[in-house]
């Protein structure tokens, strides 16, 4: 029972992070991404979602990496 527990919870924080990954906006490298940088940053774009999802990120980062961690040892 533990063990289905376990995989569901893993499975859940791996849909999660794989989610919360795509979902960010890609970093514009080039010419064209510092053109269009200087002007969201001219223009004020809000970037309140792309922050939440960075943090979001990094919580399911770490959560994968627990999990991993428990399910090592406990389904050994």
């Amino acid at each position: 029972m533990m063990e289905i527990f376990l995989m569901i919870v893993y499975v859940l924080i791996c849909l999660g992070l794989i989610a919360t990954v795509l979902l960010q906006s890609g970093k514009s490298a080039g010419l064209s991404g510092s053109i269009a940088g200087g002007a969201e940053t001219f223009f004020g774009k809000k970037k309140g979602i792309d922050e939440k999802l960075a943090r979001y990120t990094e919580l399911l980062a770490v959560g994968f990496l627990a999990m991993s961690i428990i399910m090592m040892v406990f389904l050994k």
